[in-house]
């Protein structure tokens, strides 16, 4: 049986949007550690489901202020 750190469930997001999905968490973990050392922000590991739902809400919000006369 492998644990949830071992699937490939993980993702890593940072500022610039979502950086990679279906992951160990090991390989987000170096990632993370890769792209900090390259000057990368807000770098973090969540869950595939959880990064999904924040790309869905990013689009509704983004279409909702887009939409918005200027």
């Amino acid at each position: 049986m492998t644990s949830d750190l071992e699937s490939k469930k993980w993702s890593v997001i940072s500022e610039r949007g979502c950086e990679a999905s279906s992951v160990t968490h090991e390989e987000a973990r170096r990632l993370v550690h890769r792209l900090g050392a390259e000057g990368g922000h807000g770098l973090c590991i969540i869950s595939d489901e959880a990064a999904r739902r924040l790309n869905e809400n990013a689009s509704v919000n983004f279409e909702a202020t887009s939409t918005t006369p200027a």
